[in-house]
């Protein structure tokens, strides 16, 4: 006796389930237009009767709709989960125009380090700097602040 859930038709769309699932451990957004095709087959299969819809004709239908999904509507998808991205160049590190003090001694090419607020960290200027001399950040390059001595 065949159970009334391991139809065809409940097969594709557990099928589609699963593969749409797996798109959420997998990069690309590729997966689920295959998900998206299994569970339009198991539409179909319940609409259309077993005579004019065996399993070649739902192997293939499976197959261009696949493609179809693919290729007419991944780029659209993937806008609306991705959202909008912008990207700004120049982004301006808090810390720059901050002041603080120099704790190793930085010379032109050679990294030390400044304090700066509560923290201590990695500095380079283009001019030599001795300890104990007041600087301004300028710039970040990564962890490593760019500074200057303060005018006066």
């Amino acid at each position: 006796m065949e159970s009334a859930y391991l139809t065809p038709a409940w097969l594709w769309l557990y099928s589609g389930v699963i593969l749409m699932f797996l798109e959420i451990l997998t990069p690309g957004f590729v997966i689920f237009f295959f998900g998206l095709s299994a569970v339009t087959v198991a539409g179909l299969v319940v609409l259309l009767p077993d005579v004019w819809f065996g399993f070649p004709w739902q192997l293939a239908v499976f197959s261009v709709l696949a493609v179809v999904y693919l290729v007419g509507l991944r780029r659209f998808v993937k806008k609306i989960f991705r959202g909008d991205v912008t990207t700004t160049s120049g982004l301006v590190s808090e810390y720059v125009g901050r002041t603080g003090s120099v704790t190793q001694a930085i010379k032109p090419g050679l990294a030390g380090r400044v304090m700066v607020g509560d923290s201590e960290w990695n500095a380079t200027a283009s001019v030599e700097l001795a300890v104990g001399t007041a600087v301004v950040v300028t710039a970040q390059q990564n962890l490593t602040f760019v500074v200057k001595p303060v005018e006066k």
